[in-house]
């Protein structure tokens, strides 16, 4: 089943897609948004579920289904962590800066706690003062929960993952350092994350969701030229059910609790780059010195999953980054 959020109001108008991104059909007689169907799953889901059905098999014609008219699938949740599953891209980027990579990051995973008031949809803008903070993109991996309980195992997470999709956990690299030498955490380092039209169930990724990760490669694409396609299940140190049960260690998380993988990377980079940080990293460490440049205004970034037989999974991101004028003084 693949669900998406059309523009209305904060939480967007849920509607369910066809499997092919090109129809759609309307559910507010089941939940009004992604929101409330998740608040309800156990008994919202077979609704949805029945109506994808006959999107699919004729039974329901639907309308054209147009990206550039979504928000974000889920346009503010109630909670929003990312991981760093992919210890290799910590690693090497800590590897530019003569810092170790402390034991601990290979057996404990690093989480933060990032803005979810409001999620960007597929098609926005990217809105920045200034690019001498460093505009970066970062293609991760995110699964949705349900309720999870305090303390849930690794073992008993994957029961709470109800939706898979992806997300640009947009970064200002430039002000990351002096955040993090105050050592309480990212804040002004991360200001928007964005995601594609569609969230789809497990079910919808057949073998390429093996219940705690997803095998498949993820596209960017920056101005029309390929910056990666690492794959996803590839040299991932914690899965997501590993990710959920340190997220729930100590609290309960809330129906609509987005996880993120962190930037998808495989070791020594074969594939390409997820975000601009590492392609830099890269070129420190071949050529002595940084050549490719942090995103500028005008800029286009294109993010997208393809399953085996090179069909759009969720859909595409694709956003421009804009010249952002703060509100003159009253």
């Amino acid at each position: 089943m693949k669900l998406a959020s059309l523009k209305s109001g904060r939480d967007g108008a849920l509607v369910v897609v066809s499997k092919d991104l090109k129809r759609y059909t309307p559910v507010a007689d089941v939940a009004s948004t992604m929101q409330a169907a998740l608040d309800e799953w156990e008994a919202s889901e077979p609704k949805l579920q029945k109506i994808y059905e006959d999107l699919e098999n004729g039974s329901i014609s639907g309308e054209p289904f147009d990206p550039a008219l979504c928000d974000a699938p889920l346009p503010r949740a109630y909670h929003w962590a990312d991981g760093s599953a992919y210890v290799t891209h910590v690693e090497l980027v800590r590897k530019t800066r003569g810092a170790e990579l402390p034991e601990s990051f290979w057996t404990d995973p690093l989480m933060y706690m990032g803005a979810s008031d409001a999620f960007l949809g597929p098609n926005d803008d990217l809105p920045f003062e200034n690019e001498d903070w460093g505009i970066d993109f970062e293609a991760e991996i995110a699964v949705i929960t349900d309720d999870v309980p305090a303390g849930t195992s690794v073992k008993g997470a994957a029961k709470h993952i109800k939706l898979i999709s992806f997300l640009n956990d947009v970064t200002l690299r430039n002000l990351v350092p002096q955040e993090i030498v105050k050592q309480f955490g990212f804040y002004q380092t991360k200001p928007w994350t964005s995601f594609p039209p569609v969230f789809v169930t497990p079910d919808e990724l057949g073998a390429a969701w093996d219940g705690g990760k997803l095998s498949l490669p993820i596209v960017s694409t920056l101005n029309g030229k390929e910056i990666g396609a690492p794959e996803a299940g590839i040299d991932m140190t914690f899965d997501f059910c590993t990710l959920i049960a340190h997220a729930a260690k100590s609290r309960a998380l809330m129906a609509g609790t987005v996880i993120g993988s962190g930037t998808v990377a495989n070791k020594g980079s074969p594939l390409g780059s997820s975000c601009l940080a590492e392609v830099r990293a890269l070129e420190i460490l071949r050529q002595g010195k940084a050549i490719t440049p942090f995103m500028q205004f005008g800029d286009r970034i294109e993010i997208e999953i393809l399953d085996r037989a090179g069909k759009s999974v969720f859909g595409k991101i694709n956003q421009k980054v804009v010249k952002y004028t703060p509100p003159a003084d009253d």
